[in-house]
This record gives C-alpha cells, sequence and structure tokens, in this order.
C-alpha cells in the first residue's frame, strides 16, 4: 500500500511518502523558509563571466543567481543541437543591467546560491506549459510507443501557437478533454506571469511555485497512491477543493486523522527519521552499508557483518551486495543524497555477479523520482554514479554543524584530553600561586583518568599542584572545566562541602 501522510505544524510541514509501511520520501518545508524550485523572478544581470560560460542574476535575494549558458539559450536550439551552447559566448546572450525574467530549477545548498533558467515551464496536472519554445515531448517514463504517438498528435492538435508542451507521466491513458483543462488553467497563469513582469520593479518574485501540499497533490498524488492522510482540518478541506479540481476521482482516498494524536508516531514515520540520520544502516540478513558524505561526493562502504551465509564466501559475499545495492538505492532516495555517488561493494571475483548487482541497483533506483545514472565499475571494484542534486540532503535539513567537532563527527579521546589536562595544570601553575585545583570532566573520560591515577600523581608531582578530577554529567565530553582553585585549606573545604 502506498500512502501520503501529512504533518502539518505551526513552524513546519511534514509530508512522508510510505511505500508497505515503509518510509522511501519525505519532504519538510518550515513557514519562514519555503522551498524556491519553480518560482519565477524578474531580475537583473549583476556580472557576466565570459571564463566560465554564466552570469550571476540579482533576484532579490541574499545570493545572487547562476545562470549557465544552457539555461540561458532557446530550448529550440538546445534540443537541435545539444553541442550547440558550448560554441556560444555567454556575453552574447546576456548583458550587465539588464533585465531578465528567471525561473529557480535548483535551491540554494550551501555557500553557492540558486541555479535559475530563462526556459519557463509551467506544470499542470498532466502538460508542462513552455511559453519560450515550440517543442513538443512525451515523458520518458511512457514506454509504448504506441501511446507516445497517440498523446503527441492530440497534443499538437491543442499546442497553443508559439508555445510548448511536454505530456507528462500521469496523463498515459488520458484525453484531449483533459488536456484542454490543464492547457486553459496554465495559459491563465501565465498571462498572469506576463503581467507581473510588465508592471513590477527589479528585482521581483512574479510567481511562487504551490506550497509543499498543493504540490504533492498535483505532482505525486495519483491512482498509484492509496491513501492521502492529513492531521489539520482547514488544510484536510483545501485538499480536497485541490483535489476536486485536478482529479476528481481520488477524493475518496483523502483522509482526515485526529489531531490530538502525533501521525508519525502512530505510522511509526519518526523512528524511521531518526534512523534515516544513522552513519551505519543494518541489513536484514545481518550485513551493514557505511554512508560518509563530504563536501565533494558521498562514500558509501558494504560489509558482511553478522552474516556468514549458507554455502559458501562467495555465495554470502553476492547475497550481502545484492541486499545492499537495493538498500542503498533506498537510502540515497530517503535522505535526498545527490552529486557524486561512490559505492565500494565488497570484492567480487565474478565478472558475471558484478552485473547483477549493478543490475539490481540500477532497478531500485528506477523507483526514484530524481534523476540517477550508473556509470559502472572502476578498476579498483568501486560502482560510480550520480544523482541530481535539487535540494538540501535530509541530513543537513535535520541536523546542524556540530560546534564542537566541527564537522568531523568524532569526539576527542580520553588519553588526548588527559594530554590537555597535563598542560592546563602546567599552563596554572606557572601563571597563579595557588596550591591546588577542581576539575570537572565528563563521567566517561573521568572513569579513564582513575584508571590513569600514576600518571596524575606525576603530573601533580611535576607541576607542584594538587589535582582533585570530579565528574559532571552535563560537560561535553571533549570538555576540561576548571571548577575552583586556591589554597589546599579552601580547595578541601570545599571539595567537603560538595560531598566529593
Amino acid at each position: 500500500m502506498n500512502q501520503i501522510i501529512v504533518d502539518v505544524g505551526i513552524s513546519e510541514n511534514r509530508l512522508a511518502l510510505v511505500e508497505d509501511g515503509e518510509l522511501v520520501e519525505l519532504y519538510i518545508e518550515r513557514r519562514n523558509n519555503r522551498r524556491m524550485v519553480g518560482n519565477i523572478y524578474k531580475g537583473r544581470v549583476a556580472n557576466v563571466l565570459p571564463g566560465m560560460q554564466a552570469a550571476f542574476i540579482d533576484i532579490g535575494l541574499e545570493k545572487n543567481c547562476f545562470l549557465y549558458v544552457k539555461d540561458a539559450l532557446e530550448q529550440d536550439l538546445f534540443n537541435k543541437d545539444e553541442s550547440y551552447y558550448k560554441d556560444v559566448p555567454i556575453t552574447s546572450v546576456v548583458k550587465q543591467g539588464q533585465e531578465i525574467v528567471v525561473q529557480v530549477i535548483k535551491e540554494p545548498i550551501g555557500t553557492k546560491g540558486a541555479r535559475v533558467t530563462t526556459n519557463i515551464t509551467l506544470p499542470g496536472r498532466y502538460l508542462v506549459l513552455m511559453p519560450n519554445t515550440t517543442y513538443t515531448g512525451v515523458s520518458r517514463r511512457i514506454v509504448c510507443s504506441e501511446e507516445r504517438e497517440r498523446l503527441r498528435e492530440e497534443i499538437e492538435q491543442l499546442k497553443p501557437n508559439n508555445m510548448g508542451v511536454i505530456v507528462r507521466t500521469v496523463a498515459e491513458g488520458k484525453n484531449k478533454e483533459d488536456f484542454d483543462e490543464d492547457i486553459k488553467f496554465l495559459l491563465k497563469l501565465w498571462k498572469k506571469i506576463e503581467r507581473g513582469r510588465r508592471s513590477s520593479p527589479v528585482p521581483k518574485l512574479i510567481h511562487r511555485d504551490f506550497d509543499l501540499i498543493s504540490k504533492t497533490i498535483r505532482d505525486t498524488f495519483s491512482k498509484d497512491i492509496d491513501k492521502f492522510i492529513i492531521n489539520d482540518a482547514k488544510e484536510f478541506q483545501n485538499v480536497l477543493e485541490l483535489v476536486e479540481l485536478l482529479s476528481p476521482s481520488l477524493k475518496s482516498r483523502v483522509f482526515y486523522f485526529d489531531e490530538t494524536v502525533e501521525i508519525f508516531d502512530y505510522y511509526r514515520i519518526e523512528s524511521q527519521i531518526n534512523k534515516s540520520l544513522n552513519r551505519k544502516v543494518w541489513l536484514k540478513s545481518g550485513g551493514y552499508i557505511v554512508i560518509d558524505s563530504t563536501e565533494a561526493l558521498t562514500v558509501i562502504d558494504v560489509n558482511t557483518g553478522k552474516y556468514v551465509g549458507s554455502t559458501d564466501l562467495e555465495d554470502t559475499v553476492l547475497n550481502t551486495n545484492l541486499e545492499a545495492a537495493g538498500e542503498i538505492a533506498k537510502q540515497l532516495r530517503l535522505r535526498d543524497m545527490g552529486g557524486i555517488i561512490i559505492i565500494d561493494f565488497i570484492d567480487m571475483m565474478s565478472g558475471k555477479d558484478n552485473k547483477r548487482v549493478i543490475d539490481v541497483l540500477q532497478e531500485a533506483l528506477s523507483k526514484d523520482r530524481t534523476r540517477s545514472k550508473v556509470l559502472g565499475m572502476t578498476q579498483l571494484g568501486l560502482v560510480e554514479m550520480t544523482r541530481k542534486k535539487v535540494r538540501l540532503g535530509l541530513d543537513r535539513l535535520l541536523q546542524k554543524k556540530c560546534q564542537y567537532c566541527d564537522g568531523s563527527g568524532r569526539l576527542t579521546n580520553e588519553y588526548t584530553l588527559l594530554y590537555k589536562f597535563e598542560k592546563e595544570m602546567i599552563r596554572i601553575s606557572t601563571h597563579t600561586n595557588v596550591e591546588a585545583v577542581i576539575f570537572e570532566v565528563n563521567p566517561t573520560v573521568l572513569r579513564v583518568f582513575q584508571e590513569e591515577e600514576s600518571i596524575l600523581e606525576e603530573i601533580n608531582d611535576k607541576t607542584g599542584l594538587q589535582s582533585f578530577v570530579i565528574s559532571n554529567s552535563k560537560l561535553h565530553h571533549n570538555e576540561i572545566h576548571v571548577k575552583a582553585m586556591g589554597n589546599m585549606e579552601s580547595i578541601k573545604k570545599l571539595m567537603g562541602e560538595n560531598n566529593v
């Protein structure tokens, strides 16, 4: 059973796509930071970079947007010859100071601004209208050649003059009446955008794409979804109205969930979200995968773990790799990881087995709506692939950089902290006249310090100070805190008052 489950909150809305009880996609829209992809702006060319074949566009955001020459050319030219844009200098396409209408195609990520295009696309339920081209296309996911031809012929008859149309996957089996309503709606929308373009100052947002819930209804809620469940009475009514407009036959699949019950807990989604942030993911067989991300790429390592197989080593390795291939595709989709991805499967001797693992990976990736490409296996036995990066991954949405480890994800070990303790004792003995010091450390650190009592005594002798180390569970593991220092009498009295 496929379900869309929506948790409507005050600060943010969360939307989960669940397949047979398993969370496969999670989307988060915060009230103060709505997604930008699909928004259309009237902007100005801030500067042109001939060496990068790109331009920066000011659309009124904190960071200027990035416009590649490929995204600035008319789409008809690009479709005729994919290499055409390589020979066209960006300076012949846009000029500094020029006013320009652009659409966001990629969210700003990290230090990079949003990516934009001048090739505007307006998605409807069944069609995508492209006002700046005359191209006609049919979704690649519609594989039947006869159906593709039928759809193309019908769209050619309905297509507005001097505009392009792409037929979406959900249009399969639909007819002219469905498409006609879609085109009328999209033409009205385009006229509104055109009015905004003519009358708005620069920079200015002239069209905001649907919010998360509405966009999901338009793009994802289809006959393949058994239930759409939402926990807010007002949004429930809004959903019913939009479904009535776009897909009346699906109205019976929309359900209201009691607001007094935590919807994500009820459907076991919250626990699955927490697991999706783990570095290590266990496989049902007992093997596991480890996922590490850097600025440049994501690396995934496959291990047999507790799995020992039932026949021989080769069989154990193959089964682990096959299971890992499916899980990796699931994790990439759930975590929304993009860019370059390197997978280190367990080494296999058979070329046939290698191909089988890659085939399983590609099959599992075919369920993912975000475009990916498996490039094959290198001579080192590493699988190279890419996945389109459109927005922040789940880890960056739900977590932030650790102020203690500075993003390394590792703690200082206890023996390094013992070294820091020694240096602190030397510093205090050099710059003060105190006789004794009370230090606080995390309980796990204290246990190691107690095991190394002889080293502490040597440090005391070397510095001429008496140290007392006590536990404080509120301290971070990496922290060594000086609680008090003074003469021996006052420090012993303080230790006694605190029952230490």
